[in-house]
Protein backbone atom coordinates (compact mmCIF):
# COMPACT_ATOMS: atom_id res chain seq x y z
CA UNK A 1 0.00 0.00 0.00
CA UNK A 2 2.46 2.45 0.97
CA UNK A 3 4.59 4.47 -1.44
CA UNK A 4 7.14 6.85 0.61
CA UNK A 5 8.32 8.82 2.61
CA UNK A 6 5.93 12.22 1.24
CA UNK A 7 2.76 11.44 3.67
CA UNK A 8 0.67 9.91 1.45
CA UNK A 9 -0.18 6.06 0.51
CA UNK A 10 -1.11 4.36 -2.51
CA UNK A 11 -4.64 4.68 -2.44
CA UNK A 12 -4.24 8.58 -1.57
CA UNK A 13 -2.29 8.59 -4.98
CA UNK A 14 -5.07 6.72 -6.96
CA UNK A 15 -7.98 9.29 -5.38
CA UNK A 16 -5.85 11.79 -7.08
CA UNK A 17 -5.36 10.15 -10.35
CA UNK A 18 -9.10 9.21 -10.65
CA UNK A 19 -10.17 12.90 -9.64
CA UNK A 20 -7.51 14.05 -12.79
CA UNK A 21 -8.72 11.68 -15.11
CA UNK A 22 -11.96 11.91 -14.77
CA UNK A 23 -13.79 11.44 -18.11
CA UNK A 24 -17.65 11.36 -19.17
CA UNK A 25 -16.79 10.06 -22.81
CA UNK A 26 -19.82 7.41 -23.26
CA UNK A 27 -17.25 4.76 -24.80
CA UNK A 28 -15.67 4.26 -21.27
CA UNK A 29 -17.76 2.37 -18.92
CA UNK A 30 -15.81 1.86 -16.48
CA UNK A 31 -12.06 4.01 -15.81
CA UNK A 32 -9.96 4.43 -13.06
CA UNK A 33 -10.14 2.83 -9.96
CA UNK A 34 -10.92 -1.24 -10.95
CA UNK A 35 -8.70 -4.33 -11.61
CA UNK A 36 -9.23 -3.25 -15.55
CA UNK A 37 -10.79 -0.57 -17.96
CA UNK A 38 -13.88 -0.93 -19.62
CA UNK A 39 -14.23 0.27 -22.75
CA UNK A 40 -15.62 0.54 -26.41
CA UNK A 41 -13.00 -0.11 -29.34
CA UNK A 42 -13.12 0.25 -32.93
CA UNK A 43 -13.16 -2.33 -35.45
CA UNK A 44 -9.43 -1.67 -36.50
CA UNK A 45 -7.13 -0.48 -33.27
CA UNK A 46 -3.84 0.50 -33.13
CA UNK A 47 -1.79 -0.49 -30.00
CA UNK A 48 1.51 0.88 -29.21
CA UNK A 49 3.65 0.98 -25.79
CA UNK A 50 6.40 3.21 -24.69
CA UNK A 51 8.64 3.23 -22.33
CA UNK A 52 10.82 5.96 -20.66
CA UNK A 53 13.44 6.34 -17.77
CA UNK A 54 14.85 9.27 -15.36
CA UNK A 55 18.01 9.81 -16.65
CA UNK A 56 17.77 8.49 -19.92
CA UNK A 57 14.48 9.84 -21.76
CA UNK A 58 14.03 12.97 -19.42
CA UNK A 59 16.32 15.06 -15.91
CA UNK A 60 13.87 16.05 -13.06
CA UNK A 61 16.92 19.00 -13.10
CA UNK A 62 16.03 19.97 -16.25
CA UNK A 63 12.21 19.24 -16.56
CA UNK A 64 9.14 20.16 -14.27
CA UNK A 65 6.66 16.83 -13.63
CA UNK A 66 4.15 18.71 -16.00
CA UNK A 67 6.80 18.68 -18.71
CA UNK A 68 7.58 15.42 -18.64
CA UNK A 69 4.03 13.97 -18.22
CA UNK A 70 3.63 16.42 -21.44
CA UNK A 71 6.74 14.58 -22.99
CA UNK A 72 5.78 10.79 -22.47
CA UNK A 73 2.44 11.16 -23.65
CA UNK A 74 3.26 13.20 -26.81
CA UNK A 75 6.23 10.07 -27.64
CA UNK A 76 2.89 7.54 -27.25
CA UNK A 77 0.40 9.85 -28.93
CA UNK A 78 2.75 10.38 -31.69
CA UNK A 79 3.15 6.47 -32.06
CA UNK A 80 -0.56 6.48 -32.95
CA UNK A 81 -1.02 9.49 -35.58
CA UNK A 82 2.19 7.48 -36.96
CA UNK A 83 0.07 4.84 -38.08
CA UNK A 84 -2.55 7.23 -39.36
CA UNK A 85 -5.09 6.72 -36.71
CA UNK A 86 -6.63 8.72 -33.95
CA UNK A 87 -5.68 8.12 -30.30
CA UNK A 88 -8.52 7.06 -27.92
CA UNK A 89 -7.00 5.33 -24.61
CA UNK A 90 -3.83 5.64 -22.64
CA UNK A 91 -2.85 3.29 -19.89
CA UNK A 92 -0.08 4.57 -17.69
CA UNK A 93 1.96 2.72 -15.56
CA UNK A 94 4.50 4.66 -12.93
CA UNK A 95 7.64 3.60 -10.90
CA UNK A 96 8.38 6.36 -8.31
CA UNK A 97 11.32 6.57 -5.92
CA UNK A 98 9.35 7.39 -2.98
CA UNK A 99 11.06 11.18 -1.97
CA UNK A 100 8.47 12.86 -4.45
CA UNK A 101 5.57 14.71 -3.09
CA UNK A 102 1.98 14.53 -3.55
CA UNK A 103 2.07 17.68 -5.26
CA UNK A 104 5.01 16.60 -7.95
CA UNK A 105 2.64 13.34 -8.66
CA UNK A 106 -0.26 15.70 -9.54
CA UNK A 107 1.33 17.73 -11.84
CA UNK A 108 2.80 14.50 -13.55
CA UNK A 109 -0.66 13.58 -13.90
CA UNK A 110 -1.83 16.93 -15.12
CA UNK A 111 0.57 17.07 -17.61
CA UNK A 112 -0.27 13.43 -18.93
CA UNK A 113 -3.76 15.07 -19.09
CA UNK A 114 -3.13 18.15 -20.83
CA UNK A 115 -1.45 16.14 -24.08
CA UNK A 116 -3.82 13.93 -23.52
CA UNK A 117 -6.67 16.26 -24.10
CA UNK A 118 -4.89 17.73 -27.40
CA UNK A 119 -4.68 14.38 -28.48
CA UNK A 120 -8.25 13.57 -27.94
CA UNK A 121 -7.21 10.33 -25.80
CA UNK A 122 -8.28 9.42 -22.56
CA UNK A 123 -6.46 7.95 -19.42
CA UNK A 124 -8.36 5.23 -18.19
CA UNK A 125 -5.96 3.14 -16.25
CA UNK A 126 -2.15 1.85 -15.36
CA UNK A 127 -0.31 0.67 -12.03
CA UNK A 128 1.89 2.67 -9.49
CA UNK A 129 4.95 0.75 -7.98
CA UNK A 130 8.13 2.14 -6.28
CA UNK A 131 11.92 1.53 -7.76
CA UNK A 132 14.96 3.52 -7.68
CA UNK A 133 14.48 5.90 -10.10
CA UNK A 134 11.19 7.20 -11.77
CA UNK A 135 10.07 5.24 -14.85
CA UNK A 136 6.72 6.06 -16.78
CA UNK A 137 5.36 3.17 -19.19
CA UNK A 138 1.99 4.00 -21.53
CA UNK A 139 0.41 2.24 -23.43
CA UNK A 140 -1.80 3.89 -26.13
CA UNK A 141 -4.79 2.48 -28.01
CA UNK A 142 -6.05 4.07 -31.37
CA UNK A 143 -8.62 3.71 -33.93
CA UNK A 144 -8.31 4.01 -38.02
CA UNK A 145 -9.85 3.44 -41.04
CA UNK A 146 -6.68 2.33 -42.86
CA UNK A 147 -3.27 2.07 -40.79
CA UNK A 148 -0.76 3.21 -43.18
CA UNK A 149 2.95 2.02 -42.39
CA UNK A 150 6.73 2.42 -43.28
CA UNK A 151 6.77 0.47 -46.16
CA UNK A 152 4.49 1.82 -48.74
CA UNK A 153 7.10 4.89 -50.35
CA UNK A 154 7.12 4.60 -53.87
CA UNK A 155 9.33 6.15 -56.14
CA UNK A 156 8.27 9.80 -57.60
CA UNK A 157 6.82 10.56 -54.01
CA UNK A 158 7.64 13.71 -52.24
CA UNK A 159 9.12 13.42 -48.97
CA UNK A 160 7.96 15.44 -46.20
CA UNK A 161 8.29 16.56 -42.75
CA UNK A 162 5.03 17.54 -40.75
CA UNK A 163 7.17 20.55 -39.12
CA UNK A 164 11.10 20.80 -39.16
CA UNK A 165 13.25 18.44 -37.07
CA UNK A 166 16.23 19.61 -34.72
CA UNK A 167 14.24 21.74 -32.09
CA UNK A 168 14.21 18.99 -29.67
CA UNK A 169 18.57 18.89 -29.84
CA UNK A 170 18.55 22.10 -30.07
CA UNK A 171 17.46 22.17 -26.43
CA UNK A 172 18.72 19.48 -25.45
CA UNK A 173 22.31 21.10 -26.31
CA UNK A 174 21.18 24.63 -24.48
CA UNK A 175 20.50 22.58 -21.73
CA UNK A 176 23.68 20.56 -21.32
CA UNK A 177 26.00 23.29 -21.83
CA UNK A 178 24.63 25.49 -19.41
CA UNK A 179 24.59 28.01 -22.09
CA UNK A 180 22.67 31.23 -21.28
CA UNK A 181 21.06 32.12 -24.67
CA UNK A 182 17.58 33.55 -24.03
CA UNK A 183 16.27 35.03 -27.45
CA UNK A 184 12.80 33.73 -28.95
CA UNK A 185 14.35 30.68 -30.84
CA UNK A 186 16.63 29.53 -27.79
CA UNK A 187 13.04 29.57 -25.46
CA UNK A 188 11.11 27.75 -28.37
CA UNK A 189 13.68 24.75 -28.61
CA UNK A 190 14.06 24.18 -24.99
CA UNK A 191 9.93 23.79 -24.87
CA UNK A 192 11.01 21.62 -27.56
CA UNK A 193 12.93 19.84 -25.53
CA UNK A 194 10.97 19.28 -22.38
CA UNK A 195 7.86 18.91 -24.28
CA UNK A 196 7.69 18.55 -27.75
CA UNK A 197 4.92 19.83 -30.01
CA UNK A 198 3.00 17.01 -31.98
CA UNK A 199 1.41 17.95 -35.09
CA UNK A 200 -2.20 16.64 -34.19
CA UNK A 201 -3.17 18.16 -37.20
CA UNK A 202 -1.14 16.70 -40.15
CA UNK A 203 -3.64 14.69 -42.46
CA UNK A 204 -1.63 11.71 -43.47
CA UNK A 205 -4.52 10.04 -44.85
CA UNK A 206 -3.41 10.56 -48.65
CA UNK A 207 0.05 9.57 -47.12
CA UNK A 208 1.74 6.21 -49.27
CA UNK A 209 4.20 5.79 -46.11
CA UNK A 210 4.41 7.35 -42.76
CA UNK A 211 6.62 7.15 -39.50
CA UNK A 212 6.91 9.67 -36.36
CA UNK A 213 10.41 10.51 -36.04
CA UNK A 214 11.60 9.64 -32.37
CA UNK A 215 15.00 9.08 -33.06
CA UNK A 216 16.62 10.72 -35.81
CA UNK A 217 15.58 11.57 -39.17
CA UNK A 218 18.38 10.19 -40.51
CA UNK A 219 17.53 6.78 -38.95
CA UNK A 220 13.79 6.82 -39.61
CA UNK A 221 14.52 7.91 -43.07
CA UNK A 222 16.39 4.95 -43.38
CA UNK A 223 13.96 1.93 -41.81
CA UNK A 224 11.31 3.76 -44.34
CA UNK A 225 13.71 3.52 -47.46
CA UNK A 226 14.66 -0.37 -46.23
CA UNK A 227 11.29 -1.23 -45.28
CA UNK A 228 9.78 0.25 -48.74
CA UNK A 229 12.81 -1.03 -51.03
CA UNK A 230 13.53 2.60 -52.43
CA UNK A 231 15.82 5.21 -51.39
CA UNK A 232 15.46 8.67 -50.22
CA UNK A 233 16.94 11.41 -51.67
CA UNK A 234 17.22 14.48 -49.67
CA UNK A 235 17.04 18.14 -51.27
CA UNK A 236 18.84 20.10 -48.67
CA UNK A 237 18.08 23.41 -50.51
CA UNK A 238 14.22 22.83 -49.71
CA UNK A 239 14.97 22.36 -45.79
CA UNK A 240 17.11 25.74 -46.22
CA UNK A 241 14.02 27.93 -47.36
CA UNK A 242 11.82 27.05 -44.80
CA UNK A 243 11.11 29.82 -42.51
CA UNK A 244 11.78 27.12 -39.84
CA UNK A 245 15.15 26.75 -40.86
CA UNK A 246 16.09 30.30 -40.62
CA UNK A 247 15.29 30.93 -36.83
CA UNK A 248 16.97 27.41 -36.00
CA UNK A 249 20.53 28.14 -38.20
CA UNK A 250 20.28 31.33 -36.19
CA UNK A 251 20.78 29.56 -33.27
CA UNK A 252 22.92 27.62 -34.42
CA UNK A 253 25.02 29.93 -35.29
CA UNK A 254 25.34 31.54 -32.40
CA UNK A 255 25.97 28.10 -30.27
CA UNK A 256 28.63 27.43 -33.11
CA UNK A 257 27.16 23.70 -33.39
CA UNK A 258 26.35 22.15 -36.86
CA UNK A 259 22.70 22.75 -37.82
CA UNK A 260 22.77 19.66 -39.99
CA UNK A 261 23.76 17.47 -36.77
CA UNK A 262 20.49 18.90 -35.38
CA UNK A 263 18.01 18.33 -38.00
CA UNK A 264 19.05 15.03 -39.26
CA UNK A 265 20.59 13.14 -36.00
CA UNK A 266 18.77 14.87 -33.07
CA UNK A 267 16.11 12.79 -31.93
CA UNK A 268 12.58 13.49 -29.72
CA UNK A 269 10.97 15.84 -32.27
CA UNK A 270 8.02 12.88 -32.82
CA UNK A 271 7.32 15.29 -36.02
CA UNK A 272 5.90 12.98 -38.98
CA UNK A 273 7.55 11.86 -41.50
CA UNK A 274 5.68 11.08 -44.13
CA UNK A 275 5.74 10.25 -48.28
CA UNK A 276 3.26 10.77 -50.76
CA UNK A 277 2.31 13.70 -53.53
CA UNK A 278 0.87 17.02 -52.51
CA UNK A 279 0.67 16.54 -48.76
CA UNK A 280 0.99 18.90 -45.78
CA UNK A 281 4.07 20.23 -44.11
CA UNK A 282 7.75 20.23 -45.63
CA UNK A 283 9.06 19.15 -48.55
CA UNK A 284 12.30 17.86 -48.02
CA UNK A 285 13.08 15.79 -50.77
CA UNK A 286 12.32 12.95 -52.88
CA UNK A 287 11.73 9.19 -52.93
CA UNK A 288 13.97 7.70 -56.03
CA UNK A 289 14.25 4.01 -57.33
CA UNK A 290 17.80 2.59 -55.23
CA UNK A 291 18.03 2.07 -51.33
CA UNK A 292 19.05 4.18 -48.36
CA UNK A 293 19.68 7.65 -48.02
CA UNK A 294 21.20 10.04 -50.97
CA UNK A 295 22.20 13.89 -50.16
CA UNK A 296 22.74 13.08 -46.46
CA UNK A 297 25.20 16.08 -44.98
CA UNK A 298 28.39 14.15 -43.92
CA UNK A 299 29.13 13.46 -40.38
CA UNK A 300 25.76 13.62 -39.44
CA UNK A 301 24.87 9.70 -38.93
CA UNK A 302 27.72 8.80 -36.63
CA UNK A 303 25.67 11.87 -34.09
CA UNK A 304 22.36 9.88 -34.32
CA UNK A 305 20.96 9.05 -30.96
CA UNK A 306 20.70 5.10 -30.37
CA UNK A 307 19.63 3.59 -27.28
CA UNK A 308 22.52 0.84 -27.63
Amino acid sequence: MAIGDGGFNEAQVIARLKEIFASTDPRISLGIGDDAAVVSGAKAQVVTTDMAISGVHFRTDWSSAFEIGRKVTAANTADVLAMSAKPDYLLVAVALTGSETMEWISDLARGIKYEADLAGAHVVGGDISRADQVVLSMTAIGSTNKAITRSGAKPGDGIYLSSLTGWSAAGLAIVSSGSKEDMEPAQKALSEFKSPTIDYGFDSSKANALCDVSDALVIQAAQMAEASKVCFNFDLTKIQASAEFMELENLAQRMDIDIWSWIFAGGEDHTLLATGTDLPGLLIGEVTQGAGLANVPAGVAANAWQHF
